[in-house]
């Protein structure tokens, strides 16, 4: 359009140009006032005159051309014709078709120009005036690009065996038609950020030999009432056109809410737009070879009649991966790139527990900077254990300016968290522990467990709750003083300790009950308030189990690091040499025994 704009504007000058030229190659017209010219005539010098309008022109005996302005005279025409002159009369002058063109035109190619650019703009945008309603879902064919498939989703192989059977029914439907059976007409894919939900909707599209629709929850939503259920119906439409097929949405969540919970009521634009797509997944008409799959992270939030079967028939949980699928995933990963020999994926799989695909992903990436930022060709393991440390626990900041004392509050801080999980039964082992600033804190102690956990015994939790007050109890033994780095061991330590009390029913004194009943709003999608479903009373006895289970775990650390005190003293001063010490280190400080 802009190059447009330039050509027609490089006509319109090269005209003006032209015209100008053409202008000043005609003879130039001598101005003279009226009664110089009355003169001439009444000398003979005038051969002969244009009259236009008020307007003369003419040309002098001596061939001098001349022109001049003349008021109404009735007696002019007979004075000329008295000296002889020759006379040309022409209607006044009126602005020709050329010149309107050339001024008048100018402006109105500029507006044109203008409004088609806009258009276009619009048009480039998704915004065309005539188009709200068409669906933006993008069509992904089996022969398009850079193709995904099952082979490049590892960890959750449960999950890509349940969607495996859409595949195949896709392929050969009488195989499961002739017993009687009907494929689920919706399959939700449910699960954590960063799960792999995408990806293997990705892959199902890679796998499959048919039209797969692609199109986020968000793209239904507009400003426009009507818009989102409008362009329900097109994606339908267009899939019906294409059947069999697969229509994937991702965040469903920004369109499936609960009914009735929108600002607007029961005419939120949201809520509309979820009733037609319930219509068009089981109404009246039956859609017939169209599969619907859907991605969300909070399946809870979504309305019970997107839920029910014959609608969403099937939900897939796409876990967080256990150690061999994590190892699977940085197989994956690591696949395109140079990996040194003495990398073991095994070793990093146990060292990485609750990291998710897209975690693990970032970890191979971070070590791949790592080693090339120093030159190397392959990646080597320490350039994945720091990556894996950069990952949980920030960025090393040696720039950061602390102070001898600090350095010292804080390396006693770490020795008391480590030395407490260390000498602590059933306690998860120590990784690393450094008093290099990383992230917002000073000090990190890394705990890794040695196995996957999915239930956790109130010895475990006591346990935990003692390792995060081991560096307040450790504070106030050796530094007589506390500071405010134990602030966030304290939060964490209260925060377990309500759980046991009001969730987990791990109270002596209260019993195996629940307190505090959680409302949350549906529209916002999060937990805003906590109902108090109990007396004062009992409220008074939660906030002493709470205290009680606290300070109780907090003398615990502080009775071992007394029993240990020449242990902490070598430990802290280890690590205000060393920064650093990884749990093998230690491990043979305390052996060494420093010890009484």
């Amino acid at each position: 359009m802009q190059r447009s704009l330039i050509v027609w504007l490089m006509v319109i000058l090269t005209g003006i140009f032209i015209w100008q030229t053409l202008s000043i190659q005609r003879p130039k017209e001598k101005d003279i006032i009226f009664s110089k010219f009355v003169d001439a005539v009444d000398s003979g010098k005038v051969a002969s005159v244009t009259i236009q309008g008020n307007e003369i022109s003419g040309k002098f005996q001596d061939g001098t051309v001349f022109k001049t302005f003349a008021p109404y005279d009735p007696d002019l025409v007979k004075m000329l014709r008295d000296k002889g002159v020759q006379i040309a009369a022409k209607p006044a002058k009126e602005s020709g078709f050329w010149q309107s063109l050339l001024f008048n035109g100018f402006f109105i190619l500029i507006l044109i120009g203008v409004w088609i650019f806009f258009m276009r703009q619009m048009q480039a945008g998704g915004g065309k005036a005539m188009s709200f309603g068409k669906s933006r879902a993008r069509v992904f064919l089996k022969d398009q690009g850079k193709k995904v498939t099952f082979k490049d989703v590892a960890g959750i192989e449960e999950s890509k065996e349940e969607v495996t059977e859409i595949i195949e029914f896709l392929k050969d439907p009488q195989k499961f038609t002739k017993l009687g059976g009907r494929i689920p007409k919706g399959i939700l894919l449910v699960g954590l950020p960063g799960t792999g939900k995408t990806l293997l909707a990705r892959a199902i599209a890679g796998e499959a030999d048919v039209p797969f629709f692609s199109i986020s929850g968000s793209d239904f939503v507009e400003m426009f009432v009507g818009v989102g259920a409008s362009r329900v119906r097109d994606l339908f439409m267009q899939a019906k056109k294409s059947t069999p097929c697969i229509v994937f949405i991702d965040e469903i969540d920004a369109v499936g809410r609960y009914r009735g919970a929108g600002l607007g009521g029961g005419h939120d634009e949201r809520e509309q737009t979820l009733n037609q797509l319930l219509v068009e997944m089981d109404g009246f008409e039956v859609n017939e070879g169209i599969i619907l799959i859907a991605a969300t992270n909070r399946p809870d939030i979504l309305d019970p009649a997107l839920l029910r079967p014959g609608r969403f028939d099937r939900q897939v949980v796409v876990l967080i991966p256990d150690i061999k699928g994590r190892e699977e995933i940085l197989r994956v990963h690591s696949r395109n790139t140079p990996l040194a020999d003495d990398v073991d994926l095994s070793v990093l799989a146990r060292g990485t527990p609750g990291f998710t695909g897209a975690d693990l992903e970032n970890l191979v990436n971070e070590a791949a900077l790592l080693a090339a930022k120093v030159g190397k060709k392959r990646i080597g393991m320490h350039e994945f254990e720091q990556a894996k440390d950069k990952v949980l626990m920030g960025t090393e900041r040696r720039s950061m300016i602390i102070s001898e004392e600090e350095k010292k509050d804080t390396a006693y801080h770490e020795a008391g968290h480590a030395l407490v999980a260390k000498l602590t039964p059933g306690s998860d082992p120590i990784h690393k522990v450094t008093i290099i600033p990383r992230g917002h804190a000073l000090g990190v102690t890394q705990q890794l467990p040695l196995d996957e956990r999915h239930l956790y015994s109130k010895e475990y939790l006591i346990t935990n709750i003692t390792t995060l007050m081991g560096g307040r109890a450790a504070e106030g033994i050796v530094l007589k003083r506390f500071t405010t780095g134990a602030g966030n061991d304290i939060e964490k330590a209260t925060e377990l300790a309500r759980k046991m009390v009001c969730e987990w029913g791990m109270s002596e004194v209260l019993g195996p009950l629940a307190f505090g009943q959680k409302e949350e709003q549906i529209f916002l999608g999060r937990e805003i308030s906590q109902h108090r479903d109990y007396s004062e009373k009992t409220a008074q006895d939660i906030d002493q189990e709470i205290k009680r289970i606290v300070i109780g775990c907090y003398e615990r650390a502080e009775q071992v690091l007394k029993k240990n005190i020449k242990r902490l003293h070598a430990l802290a001063k280890t690590l205000l040499e060393r920064e650093s010490l990884s749990g093998e280190e230690i491990d043979q400080l305390i052996k060494k025994g420093a010890a009484a």
